[in-house]
Formats: structure tokens, sequence, C-alpha cells
């Protein structure tokens, strides 16, 4: 057994060194400082809506991203033989992404094992104003992404954890040939200090969101921090909830955000494909807020983002483990309790620190965060997150980026109760927001470490080490250590 793992590892670590070089080699001076998507990071589909919301209004108080591509320009096949350029002065915006994700867990889990998860994205920008030319339609935007997902995820299939999942991308997307993301119009007035969303829309996306976050492969972090993403009335990309958000932009570098979603019952918004839009049981809302500072500082204007919100669903949801009369449903067999309304509130920040170019992420910066949810209907109650991130610029390499984070994943005292009431009758513990549990649920710990390499216009490809201190947040599987290579490239 401690042989056949050393073999696993050596493979896993010999092809990364391979790999490594291999991406120097091909990458040191051969490619050439064109603007990226995130300059500096992973350019990968689906960013939009973060994008738009870490943006101060520029000259004339207008948001940069509203009269460009909101992707930059940099493809694969280069400007489509012409087509992209005619595209962009039309105002449309068309972004094909194609995102693998190989990763093996070398040591601990339940067993080792190695899986890909990954897919295809097609996001469609329209800037309707200079499609018609019309005045009426000036700011008038529509966006739209559907995704096609396949793989497995080495998560649940390997390492016994349903929490800190390793893959980014696998999950939620259904076995469809093209599965909506999200679908929302989008208008702005008094020169964009006002914008108004409306449609298909995934919340946090907006709330609680930052473009930084996709860097990093583990999903806890990826796209918008847990636990929000996994509550009815919050879902995260690739799944939305019908309703519209409201930005206001007091100064250039503050603004006022709100929003109202209409809440589904069901475990897939949408449906399986996410273009199911009225399903039954609608009809409660949640309504986040949120606040944001922006600021520049020093000489080098270097970039800060700090954020705080809040979020009130005012479902009903049962609670995790009292009944009426606040003991175990499991052992009375009494009706469960249920609470009237869920709330979540969060703070978040990132600085950069020192600045090596143009641009909010060429630098050196560091982010920090903290998210807390109603722990008495949610599985998971706290999460804190800290780390950083460095562009290539020092050592020659602009284009490139890598990150360190640490993420501390804590469960609710009520699924804690559930499950030791489950041990106690000698029943299986219960599935929850995040999936099946391997044992009784505390906390997680997870530790990751990147490096990400643009290695041709429009491709990079990223190694990845996570270690996950209590897989699954239980004490079942000590620990696991990842290796991991994400292959993303903008066609």
């Amino acid at each position: 057994m401690t042989r056949g793992l050393t073999r696993f590892a050596g493979r896993i670590f010999s092809s990364c060194r391979i790999f490594v070089t291999g991406l120097f080699i091909i990458g040191v001076g051969s490619v050439p400082a064109v603007a990226q998507i995130l300059p500096g990071g992973n350019s990968a589909v689906g960013l939009q809506p973060s994008l738009a919301v870490n943006n101060e209004l520029g000259k004339d108080n207008q948001y940069p991203q509203q009269f460009s591509a909101p992707y930059g320009s940099t493809h694969f096949f280069g400007d489509w033989w012409g087509a992209q350029p005619w595209l962009q002065d039309h105002g449309i915006h068309i972004l094909v992404d194609v995102h693998e994700e190989l990763a093996g867990n070398f040591r601990g889990g339940w067993r080792q094992g190695v899986t890909d998860a990954g897919q295809v994205g097609v996001e469609t920008d329209i800037d309707w104003g200079r499609l018609t030319n019309a005045k009426f339609m000036d700011g008038f935007w529509t966006h739209m992404m559907v995704v096609n997902g396949h793989g497995r995820n080495l998560s649940t299939q390997y390492i016994g954890d349903a929490i800190g999942g390793v893959q980014q991308i696998y999950g939620a997307r259904g076995n469809v040939v093209a599965h909506l993301v999200y679908l929302w119009g989008e208008k702005t007035f008094l020169h964009n200090r006002i914008d108004i969303s409306a449609g298909w829309i995934p919340v946090g996306s907006f709330f609680a969101a930052s473009p930084l976050y996709c860097m990093f492969m583990n999903v806890a972090m990826c796209g918008n921090p847990a636990p929000n993403k996994y509550t009815e009335g919050n879902r995260d990309w690739p799944s939305g909830n019908l309703g519209f958000v409201a930005r206001v932009n007091p100064t250039p570098d503050t603004y006022i955000m709100a929003g109202l979603f209409a809440v589904s019952p069901h475990s897939f918004n949408g449906g399986i494909s996410g273009w199911a839009w009225a399903q039954d049981g609608l009809g409660k809302f949640s309504s986040p807020v949120e606040i944001a500072w922006m600021p520049h500082f020093g000489r080098d204007k270097l970039d800060g983002h700090y954020k705080a919100g809040f979020s009130y669903d005012n479902s009903r949801y049962p609670d995790l483990y009292a009944d009426i009369n606040g003991n175990s449903w499991q052992a009375t067999g009494l009706p469960r309790r249920m609470h009237a309304g869920r709330a979540s509130a969060w703070v978040q920040l990132d600085q950069m620190l020192i600045r090596n170019g143009a641009g909010p992420t060429n630098g050196l910066l560091a982010l920090a965060g903290y998210m807390w949810t109603d722990g008495k209907t949610t599985a998971m109650a706290h999460h804190i997150w800290a780390g950083m991130v460095e562009t290539g610029a020092p050592w020659g390499r602009p284009l490139d980026s890598m990150g360190v984070m640490y993420q501390w994943l804590d469960m609710s005292r009520a699924v804690l109760l559930q499950q030791e009431s489950s041990l106690a009758l000698g029943q299986p513990y219960l599935s929850n927001q995040w999936g099946p549990s391997w044992g009784l649920q505390t906390h997680e710990n997870v530790y990751e470490l990147f490096y990400n390499a643009h290695v041709a216009p429009g491709l990079t490809l990223q190694p990845d080490f996570q270690y996950i201190n209590r897989p699954g947040g239980t004490t079942t599987f000590h620990d696991a250590a990842v290796m991991a290579l994400q292959f993303n490239v903008v066609m």
C-alpha cells in the first residue's frame, strides 16, 4: 500500500515538474504583454458580474466596462480573422472558454484517486445602444451565459469532503447540453451613477463577490465564498435567482447596492437546466444589501476594495435539530421547529500593497473576509479566509500570478446536534446543503497554493496544491493532500 502511494505521488510530482519546466521553456520571452481579462490572473468565463461591481466610476463618471469589451480582446485564435473587432465595434462581445481541472489526492482522504472536471462556457454581452444606434438604448446591455459541464468530483468520490471541494468547476450544471447560468438586462442612468439589472441573476456573483476569488481552485472560495451561496435565496454561479439589483454610486469610489430575489425551494434553481424560471413554490424573497469603498492609496494609487453586506430571506425553514419542543426531532418523531426568516452577513477586503503595473490586479494583493449565516437552518455558520496574490512582474512574467490562501470553515451547532442524535439512534447521517457527511462535522481547514502561467494569448495553465485538514469537517479522515492542474483557454 505504502509503495503504491509512493509511486502515485511520484507520478503526480514528476508530471508537475515536467509541466512547469515546459511552460517556462514555451512561455518565457515568447508571450507578448497584451491585455488580459484579469491581468496577472486566470481568464475564465463568468467574471462579468463581479468585475462590474468591483470597478469604480472612471473618467466622466463612466463605468469603463460599459464602453469596451467586458473581457478585453485577447483570444487564443486572435481576432477570429477580423470577426471580433467587427462584432465589438457593433456592441457584440462573445467569449468562448474551455476550462479543465485535473486533480488527485496523493495522500489521505477516503482513498487515493484522480479525476477531471471541466466545462465549456459561452458568454454574450450586447451593448444595444451601440448595436442599434438608438439614443434611447444608450446604456442598455444584456448579458447571457450558458455552460456545458462534465467530469467527476474528487472531493466527494475520493477525499470524503462535501464542504471544501478542491475543483471549482464541478457541480450544479446538470446533465444537459446547455445549462443557463444567467440572463439579465442592465440599464444605466445619470452617467452610470445608477445601474439597474433585472432577470435571471446569480446572487453571489453580485454580492460578496470578487474576481480575485476564482484565481483559487477551491470551490468554497471561488466565485463567492460559502456559506451564503449554498442557501436557497442567495445562489451563486452556475445557479441563479429571478430578481433585480440596483446599484448607486454616491461618489466615484463608493457604491450602495441592494437586490430583491425570488427564493426557489428546489435543489436546482431553474430546474436541472436552469431554464425553468417559473418553478412552483416561488413566493418568498431574499433581500441582500451591500456597501463598498474602493479607494486608491498613495502615489502609486494602490487599489483597495472594502465591503460589508447583509441579506435576509423571509422564507420559513425547518430547524436542523430541534422539534417543536426543542428536542431532537429524529428521536421524538414530532414536527420540526420552523424558523421565520434566515439572515446572513459578510465583511471582505482586498488591498494592493505593492504595484507592479497598470490595472487593479497588477501587484501584491492581500485579501481577507468573514461570512456568517444563521446556523439553526444552515449547516455551515462561519467562514473566515485570508490570502495573498502576486503577479509575475517582479520575475519578468507580468501575465503570470501566484497566490496562497487559508480558509476556516465552521459548521453550525445545530447540525452537530443533529448528527450526534443520528449516532445515538444508530441512524445514518443526514445530508445537508453541502451534501453527505462522513462523521460528526465541526470545522475544516483548507490551505492552497497556486501558480498561474500565461503560456500563449488567451491560454493559462495553473499547477495547484491544496492541503485539507479535517476533510468534510470531521475526524473520520484526518487530512488530504491534493495536486491539481488547471487548464483554461479563451477561444
